[in-house]
């Protein structure tokens, strides 16, 4: 998609939006059914289901995916994909590119075994690898703005307010 093809499928939408913001108000889901006896959440997606199971580090075989994993595979999928947008925006040209995140976990805590260490990820890194002719000034500009307009990274910066019931 070049620049005026992501201007044109975007400019209905930023006016619309403008115009009514509740019509930018959309609600997301995510979907699973549990197995108990599986230790294993199917998880909905629309290329069908995903087994999510234990960590190994947590007892599990290796051989379903794990929800943290699973966690930072959508950030680096939501950084790509803004990475792609606002490179378009910016007329940059990336001929490829490679995004990774790495998140540090203590597993003490989701065991139970020490109440001190926490549970979830301590320390996530985003990092990007481009293979791009913009200058320094350009492509810092590039990586401030995927991190201002990437939903995962701004929602584990600024956490959400979170129910379970």
């Amino acid at each position: 998609m070049n620049v005026e093809e992501l201007r044109a499928a975007q400019a209905p939408l930023k006016a619309r939006y403008k115009n009514d913001p509740a019509s930018a108000q959309v609600t997301l889901h995510g979907r699973g059914s549990v197995d108990v006896p599986q230790q294993l959440c199917l998880v909905e997606t629309f290329l069908g289901t995903t087994p999510a199971g234990l960590h190994p580090a947590t007892g599990g075989d290796g051989k379903s995916a794990c929800s943290a994993d699973l966690l930072l595979q959508a950030l680096v999928a939501c950084a790509g994909v803004t990475l792609g947008a606002v490179a378009t925006s910016m007329g940059i040209t990336v001929r490829s590119g490679r995004i990774s995140a790495a998140g540090e976990v203590d597993f003490r805590g989701t065991l139970g075994v020490s109440r001190e260490a926490p549970v979830g990820f301590k320390r996530i890194t985003l990092g990007f690898e481009l293979d791009t002719d913009a200058n320094p000034a350009s492509l810092a500009k590039l990586l401030e703005l995927t991190e201002r307009y990437c939903v995962v990274y701004q929602t584990l910066k600024h956490p959400p307010e979170l129910s379970a019931g």
